[in-house]
């Protein structure tokens, strides 16, 4: 939480493919009222001019606060800086990497590393297919360490009319696991009937 009590929560975009599920990610904080601290790889920024019209510049305005990627002495370095914790999303396969062998030669994964010490929600919304064994044992010591896997797949039983609810759902319920509500997300027994009487 903030002095303002706002709450904070880190976004980091990596070099995979799904840029967009960082960039509604930044734009439900903002709806959310909580505060952005956003870091964007030198690899984001390729992906960036591949799968949006986006400047590096107009994805930084959707952030409240921007760190840059090299930047180790930045306030989300510390533990003592409070924050809900952080979400990498996407999250690629060398970011993950890095986080698992505590290595980190960014701030992106730095951060990361002291979310997880911190023991706050790290949520990685890792994008790779198909998954190698090496792939696997990554992930597998990642959760054991704490973080949490959540690649950002379909809910097909929302019946998403178009790219843009798919990817809402997706960051939505990667929003959940921070305890923040955010108003896109469709919610099975609320604003969808369970089906009565279904085969298994």
């Amino acid at each position: 939480m903030t002095e303002a009590g706002r709450s904070r929560l880190v976004v980091g975009i990596s070099g995979a493919s799904g840029v967009v599920y960082g960039l509604r990610t930044l734009d439900a904080c903002r709806e959310m009222g909580v505060e952005s601290h956003l870091i964007l790889s030198k690899s984001a920024v390729l992906t960036l001019s591949q799968e949006t019209g986006l400047s590096p510049a107009e994805v930084n305005a959707k952030a409240e606060v921007v760190h840059r990627a090299g930047d180790v002495g930045a306030s989300i370095a510390s533990g003592s800086f409070p924050t809900l914790g952080m979400i990498i999303v996407p999250c690629s396969v060398r970011t993950m990497s890095e986080i698992a062998t505590g290595v980190t030669s960014s701030l992106l994964t730095r951060a990361a590393d002291v979310t997880l010490k911190e023991r706050r929600n790290l949520v990685l919304m890792v994008r790779e297919t198909p998954l190698h064994l090496g792939h696997l044992r990554t992930l597998t010591k990642l959760a054991e360490m704490g973080a949490i896997i959540a690649p950002p797949l379909p809910a097909f039983y929302t019946k998403p009319q178009s790219i843009d609810e798919i990817v809402d759902q997706s960051v939505g319920r990667a929003l959940d696991l921070f305890g923040l509500s955010w108003r896109p997300v469709k919610r099975w027994g609320e604003d969808l009937a369970p089906v009565i009487g279904g085969e298994a």
